[in-house]
């Protein structure tokens, strides 16, 4: 399935935005947008839902037929335990997280011991983690943590334009982890001069406009043959006002959504 992600709306659910929206809005524009699943990514107020609260939410994206997907950052017990948690109140199968976290930078022995002690309450939910590629872990690294734990309920979440930051080629980056997919970003990218010449600004583009090797991604993943959703994030940087990011954001949306689906 194809759908959408807080990071599709970063600026409109942002403190910049003169009336940000809430989930319920971003899920109605996700069914208006005819998307058929919603990630909740990153989202801090979601950590202050009751389980009442996230119910309804699973209720308001159900009657609007938007299957939910949950993101973080972190591995550690306690954390994942939380969001399995929440997992299981949204209907959610998928939850996205990163190795590290800005209060957790585990090693990789640390890393694969957290996993293997979460993993089995995972694996009894059906619910799983896909841990995502990004620069501050290889992603050599990345698919050696996920093949020394073992578990089906542990895969990775494929953005190839995070690892360029880490001087990793996206196609490289594919090809490693493709076997290990289990939810994919897509996201595409560009280098662009800075002013006067010196240095470059990696930042995002439309899907086709970029660096993003997305039919290569696609045909090597098969997404749609083994079950795998893709959801759509932008690097959108702020243009000169609020109303002029808003427009370029929704309108990334409709050309992105419409790219993924070959038109």
């Amino acid at each position: 399935m194809i759908g959408l992600s807080t990071y599709a709306f970063f600026w409109q659910i942002s403190d910049r935005a003169p009336k940000p929206l809430s989930l319920q809005d971003v899920l109605s524009r996700t069914r208006d947008l005819d998307a058929q699943v919603f990630q909740i990514c990153d989202y801090q107020p979601l950590h202050a839902y009751s389980d009442a609260q996230l119910r309804d939410l699973k209720k308001y994206a159900d009657d609007l037929g938007v299957t939910l997907e949950l993101g973080t950052k972190g591995i550690k017990t306690e954390h994942l335990t939380n969001y399995l948690r929440m997992a299981e109140q949204l209907g959610a199968k998928v939850i996205r997280s990163m190795v590290t976290a800005p209060d957790h930078r585990p090693t990789l022995a640390e890393a694969e011991a957290l996993l293997k002690e979460s993993m089995p309450a995972f694996e009894a939910s059906g619910v799983t983690v896909a841990l995502e590629t990004y620069e501050q872990l290889s992603s050599t690294d990345l698919v050696a943590l996920v093949e020394a734990v073992g578990s089906k309920s542990l895969g990775i979440c494929l953005d190839p334009a995070n690892c360029v930051a880490n001087l990793e080629h996206p196609i490289a980056v594919i090809d490693r982890c493709a076997p290990y997919v289990a939810n994919l970003h897509v996201k595409d990218f560009a280098f662009t001069r800075r002013g006067g010449w010196v240095g470059f600004t990696l930042e995002g583009t439309k899907l086709g406009d970029g660096l993003l090797p997305y039919d290569y991604m696609i045909s090597k993943v098969d997404p749609e043959a083994r079950g795998i959703n893709q959801i759509v994030e932008h690097w959108l940087t702020w243009q000169d006002d609020y109303e002029q990011t808003r427009r370029m954001e929704n309108e990334w949306n409709v050309h992105n959504l419409a790219r993924m689906r070959g038109k």
